[in-house]
C-alpha cells in the first residue's frame, strides 16, 4: 500500500512538472482580462530593455555577452518579460541622436545583422523562459519611426528633437501626416510582413512560432497628433492589427498607447482604438515628470502629487480595460534619479518608492484577478554607464543605457548597480 502511494506521488509531481514545462513553452493567450501560459495565470514584473536586440548588431561578440550578463541578472531578479525595440528606420548617422544602426536603413531595405541581433536575442530569451513584446516602429524620432516613413515618401526634413528651431507644434503637425500616407503605410506593413513572417537564424524556428514572442506592439506611443486624424488613426490602428492577425494567429497584438493622454485626454479615441477586434490587451504608460506633475528637481516636493495622479490615470484606464473586459499592462512608468541627477552613484529613494507604489498597485489586481496583469518599469540601463564629461548625452558609439539617445543618459535607467531599486523589485517578482 505504501509503495502504491508513493508511486502515485511521484506520478503526480511528474505530471505536476511537466505541466510547468507546457506553461514556459506555451505562447500567452487572452481568456477574459487575464493573460494565460498553458494552463496557468501569466502575470509578470517586466522591463524596458529597446535596446536588447541590438547590442551584438552594434558592439558583436562583446555586445552578445553584455546581454547574456545582463538577462541572467534579470531573471535572477525575476523580471521575466521585456519590451523590446523591432524596427528602426533610417540610414546611420542621419539624425545625431538616434539609434546607431536600424533594421531599416533605408525605404525597404533591411539590415540582416540587425535582425540577426533580434534573432540573437529571442534565443536567449527563450532559454530563460523569458517572453518578449516587440514594437514594430516608432512614434519618435529617437530610432527612425514614423517621420523617416513621411521622408522617404516626399514628405521632406521632419522636425528633430535637440536641433535648431524644433518644437512641439511642429512635430505633431508632421507626424500627423502619416496616417493621411498610404505610401508610408504600405512601407511600414512591408517591414511588418517580413520580421513576421521571418525565420531566427539561431534557432531556425519561424518566428510565428516562436513562445519567447508574447506580442506585437504596432509601435511606441503611436499618436493621432490632432484631433482631425483620430480617424485615420483608428482605421490605422484596425488595418495594421488585421494584418498581423492575418499572418500570426500565435501572438497577441496591442497598440503601444500611453492612454488618453496620448488623444489629448478624449478617452473615446483610447477605447475605440482598444475595443478594435485585432487588440488583445490595453496598454498605459505614466511619465510624472514629462507630464509636470512635479517642478524642476523637487520630486519630493511633489511626490504626493505624483502619486495622486498616478493613481488616477491608472484608475481611469482600468475602468475601460473592464468594461471591455481585456487585461492591461503599465508598459511604461519611471522617475528621475533623486535631485533628478544622472549620475550612476545617486540616490534613488523617490524612484524607489515611486516603483513601490506602482508595483504596490499591480500586485493588488494580480491577488484579485483583476485586469492589471503587467507592469514594465523603464528603463534597463544594465551594465552601461551615463558619461559626465559629456554631460550625459549619448554620442554615436556609446553604450546604451535604457533611455534614449535623445535623453539625457541616466534621466530614468535603472543600473545594474542601483540596489535599492533591484530590492523593490525582487520584493514583488519574488513573492
Amino acid at each position: 500500500m505504501l509503495k502504491s502511494v508513493k508511486i502515485i506521488l511521484l506520478l503526480v509531481a511528474i505530471a505536476c512538472i511537466n505541466c510547468h514545462v507546457v506553461a514556459q513553452n506555451s505562447f500567452v493567450k487572452v481568456k477574459g482580462h487575464q493573460f494565460y501560459r498553458g494552463a496557468a495565470p501569466y502575470t509578470y514584473i517586466g522591463g524596458n530593455y529597446w535596446y536588447g536586440g541590438l547590442l551584438s548588431a552594434v558592439k558583436g561578440e562583446a555586445g552578445k555577452q553584455r546581454l547574456i550578463q545582463e538577462l541572467d541578472f534579470l531573471k535572477q531578479n525575476g523580471v521575466t518579460n521585456l519590451r523590446v525595440l523591432a524596427g528602426s528606420e533610417g540610414e546611420p548617422g542621419s539624425y545625431y541622436y538616434s539609434v546607431a544602426e536600424t533594421a531599416q536603413p533605408k525605404q525597404q531595405s533591411y539590415n540582416e545583422e540587425v535582425l540577426k541581433g533580434l534573432d540573437y536575442l529571442l534565443q536567449q530569451m527563450g532559454k530563460r523562459h523569458m517572453t518578449a513584446i516587440l514594437y514594430l516602429t516608432n512614434n519618435w524620432q529617437w530610432s527612425g519611426g514614423l517621420d523617416q516613413y513621411l521622408q522617404w515618401n516626399g514628405y521632406g526634413q521632419g522636425p528633430l528633437p535637440q536641433t535648431e528651431n524644433y518644437s512641439w507644434d511642429k512635430n505633431k503637425a508632421y507626424t500627423t501626416q502619416f496616417y493621411n500616407c498610404l505610401p508610408c503605410q504600405n512601407d511600414l506593413n512591408a517591414y511588418i510582413k517580413h520580421l513576421v513572417t521571418r525565420t531566427n537564424t539561431y534557432t531556425n524556428k519561424k518566428y510565428i512560432d516562436d513562445t519567447a514572442i508574447m506580442a506585437w506592439e504596432l509601435a511606441n506611443e503611436p499618436r493621432p497628433m490632432t484631433a482631425a486624424n483620430n480617424d485615420k488613426y483608428l482605421d490605422w490602428i484596425a488595418r495594421t492589427s488585421s494584418l498581423i492577425k492575418g499572418l500570426d494567429r500565435n501572438h497577441l497584438v496591442t497598440i503601444g498607447s500611453e492612454g488618453d493622454i496620448a488623444s489629448d485626454m478624449d478617452r473615446t479615441v483610447y477605447e475605440n482604438a482598444n475595443r478594435l477586434p485585432g487588440i488583445d490587451y490595453l496598454t498605459i504608460h505614466i511619465w510624472p515628470k514629462n507630464w509636470n506633475w512635479f517642478k524642476d528637481t523637487s520630486i519630493s516636493v511633489g511626490f504626493n502629487d505624483v502619486l495622486k495622479n498616478t493613481k488616477n490615470y491608472i484608475d481611469r484606464h482600468v475602468t475601460i480595460a473592464e468594461k471591455l473586459n481585456k487585461p492591461l499592462v503599465i508598459e511604461e512608468f519611471g522617475l528621475p534619479r533623486d535631485l533628478h541627477s544622472f549620475d550612476p552613484t545617486s540616490s534613488t529613494l523617490w524612484r524607489d518608492k515611486y516603483y513601490h507604489f506602482v508595483f504596490s498597485i499591480w500586485q493588488s489586481s494580480v491577488q484579485k484577478q483583476g485586469v492589471i496583469n503587467g507592469a514594465n518599469f523603464w528603463a534597463v540601463g544594465g551594465t552601461a554607464r551615463a558619461k559626465p564629461e559629456q554631460k550625459y548625452w549619448w554620442k554615436p558609439g556609446d553604450d546604451y543605457t535604457g533611455d534614449p539617445p535623445q535623453e539625457e543618459q541616466g534621466l530614468n535607467a535603472v543600473f545594474n548597480t542601483d540596489d535599492s531599486t533591484w530590492k523593490v523589485i525582487r520584493s514583488y517578482t519574488k513573492k
